[in-house]
């Protein structure tokens, strides 16, 4: 009986955990070795991207500020696990929007002062990702250095190009 009643909490245990996870993107943002989760909520935006459209990030610990990225309907969230090897996973933002395929990819870290740019936005566009090219990543041959790839119009066309770039 008591490994039946064992399983049947396991098994409860692990639907919860996976139900928890759907809800959003688990992470250790703030450091603590603990996972949190992260979720995006738009606010105030029509079909056709008409008012603020602004999305707000919040985290299931409510200790973690929220903050909110304007001009974005919703989008993708990332873990971009520990880029700065401060601790905490980085949280990555690719807004949705109703026009064009160039968009900000926004990376942010977590101080004491709250969530802030762990670098400028990086641009990017559609075909950057359909060839699967991440807009940051850590670089596996310099400690410290993540690998920045970014989209840009040059000589009438779309150029996607890599950099190694020290934070």
């Amino acid at each position: 009986m008591k490994t039946l009643i064992m399983l049947a909490v396991v098994c409860c245990s692990s639907l919860l955990m996976a139900q928890e996870t759907d809800k959003g993107l688990l992470g250790d943002f703030d450091g603590n070795g603990t996972k949190e989760y992260a979720f995006a909520k738009v606010s105030d935006c029509g079909e056709e991207c008409e008012g603020k459209c602004e999305t707000t990030v919040y985290f299931s610990d409510k200790k973690m500020k929220s903050f909110v990225v304007a001009t974005a309907k919703g989008g993708a969230l990332y873990n971009l696990e520990d880029l700065n090897n401060d601790g905490r996973d980085e949280l990555g933002f690719y807004p949705n929007w109703c026009t064009s395929c160039w968009h900000s990819f926004y990376a942010y870290t977590l101080d004491k002062g709250g969530w802030k740019h762990l670098l400028p936005p990086i641009s990017t566009h559609c075909a950057q990702w359909e060839e699967e090219k991440f807009p940051i990543v850590k670089d596996p041959k310099k400690k410290g250095y993540v690998i920045i790839t970014s989209s840009k119009f040059e000589d009438d066309d779309i150029k996607i190009s890599s950099k190694s770039v020290k934070l």
